[in-house]
């Protein structure tokens, strides 16, 4: 498909734009890195020393080294909480007997319509204790 003249036509322009949006893009990323254009460059070169102030090299062993010790510290920071709040999956309270913020009400809702039908149960059934 898109053989059309009018899909030729939109290719042919995309294609245009294309080219005339790639310099414009350059331009600006040049400007955002700090990289001067050939004709600039040649006039006022920066030395590598201050090349290397802009640039930090870190080696692999550092970058494990820094993963590492971060592990470490979400570690420590996991074993300090304590605030972790605990609820009942049956009846979907926490421990203060409030529902979380994630339940939604029409579960809460039939959470107390079956917990209502178990009392009404209970309380029609009585047990007979027979005396030998």
């Amino acid at each position: 498909m898109a053989k059309s003249l009018r899909s030729k036509w939109r290719r042919k322009m995309r294609a245009v734009k294309r080219e005339r949006y790639s310099k414009k893009e350059l331009v600006r990323l040049k400007k955002t890195l700090g990289i001067e254009d050939t004709a600039e460059a040649s006039s006022s070169s920066k030395p590598d020393a201050e090349m290397s102030e802009i640039i930090n090299f870190t080696t692999v062993e550092e970058i494990k080294q820094k993963r590492k010790e971060k592990e470490e510290k979400d570690i420590m920071d996991e074993s300090t909480i304590e605030d972790i709040k605990k609820f009942n999956p049956k009846t979907l309270r926490n421990e203060n007997g409030a529902y979380p913020v994630w339940v939604h009400p029409r579960k809460i809702r039939k959470c107390k319509k079956t917990k209502e039908k178990t009392k009404k149960k209970s309380k029609g059934k009585v047990n007979k204790v027979t005396k030998e």
